[in-house]
């Protein structure tokens, strides 16, 4: 069967995006056929579109996307856990996923409750996933400590910003405009950085009476990361999970030494290789969207053919929120 599909031919700017047509093949033994109903924008998606070195990237030609939900339509011999009709999601099963039907394997495939629709889940579930490996796991955030977010209006940040207070942390938490200084507050931000009209740094000490954080946060890159190895206290860690703004340039490592310092820059895909780690993490994720202890903003749901749209949307780094591609 043939389906729609996005393809990048070459790297370069949203135009590259283009719409087509791909063969689908029936699942083989240990597969699924999923219907697929949303699909997160991811900056990954970006990063691959743009060539940016990003660990084993992908040459052209290649389909994007890294996550997406939808119906189980057909199974492949030897699948006993999915039933056709079931909702289920994914992400980080390779890239490939700006299409309208994929066949991926089974056991990677995680039920979706009913709680939950669809959107909600495109939106959060790669989003999700990251805050919990982030905030759980490679920096266990106490009750008591005082975290820096930057991006926390964006799509991952505006989780973290809400799980890490549920976790009992004084959030800190940079953006760009006064406006979503008050949507990160209405999330439980405690101390709101409009970046563009203040130095964070300044106000990351002041705001700790010159004590720094023990965590960092930092999305964004080449813009702010030197910046936060300054809002550190002793014994610090920076983690850059996402490079917005561009790479975070090199820099001798005696930099870290006079507090000890540590520098991080991890990837979710290692942190759910596990099975049993995604199934950890996909059921506290879907736990907390379902009794609301977790809600996101959805900025805009656009028809698959409009990637290219939803590329320029979150490169503008204007919004707040996630933007869904709908096949």
């Amino acid at each position: 069967m043939k389906t729609p599909c996005i393809r990048i031919t070459r790297f370069g700017p949203p135009d590259v995006l283009q719409a087509g047509e791909v063969d689908i093949a029936a699942p083989a033994a240990g597969e699924a056929l999923v219907r697929q109903t949303g699909i997160g924008v991811n900056f990954v998606d970006v990063y691959h579109r743009i060539g940016q070195l990003h660990g084993d990237g992908p040459e052209p030609p290649f389909i994007p996307g890294v996550q997406a939900n939808g119906v189980v339509e057909s199974l492949g011999p030897g699948v006993s856990h999915l039933a056709v009709g079931d909702r289920v999601a994914y992400a980080n099963i390779g890239i490939g996923s700006y299409v309208g039907h994929r066949v991926l394997p089974a056991h990677r495939l995680v039920k979706i409750p009913d709680a939950l629709d669809d959107a909600i889940v495109a939106a959060s579930y790669l989003r999700g996933l990251t805050c919990h490996y982030l905030l759980k796991r490679l920096y266990r955030v106490q009750p008591g400590d005082t975290v820096l977010i930057h991006a926390a209006a964006g799509g991952v940040g505006q989780l973290m910003v809400q799980w890490a207070k549920r976790l009992g942390a004084t959030v800190i938490g940079t953006v760009s405009t006064e406006a979503k200084a008050d949507f990160v507050k209405s999330l439980g931000c405690d101390h709101p950085i409009v970046y563009s009209t203040v130095n964070f740094v300044d106000e990351v000490m002041r705001i700790t009476d010159g004590q720094g954080v023990p965590v960092v946060y930092d999305s964004v890159g080449a813009d702010t990361f030197m910046g936060s190895l300054d809002c550190l206290q002793p014994m610090g860690i920076a983690i850059n999970y996402g490079t917005a703004s561009g790479q975070v340039p090199p820099f001798p490592l005696q930099r870290l030494h006079s507090k000890s310092l540590s520098v991080c820059r991890p990837t979710l895909r290692t942190w759910i290789a596990k099975q049993s780690d995604l199934e950890i993490a996909s059921s506290e994720v879907f736990d907390l969207l379902a009794d609301g202890s977790l809600r996101i903003d959805i900025a805009a749901r656009l028809p698959l053919h409009e990637a290219a749209q939803a590329h320029r949307l979150i490169e503008s780094r204007t919004m707040s929120g996630a933007v869904l591609l709908e096949p």
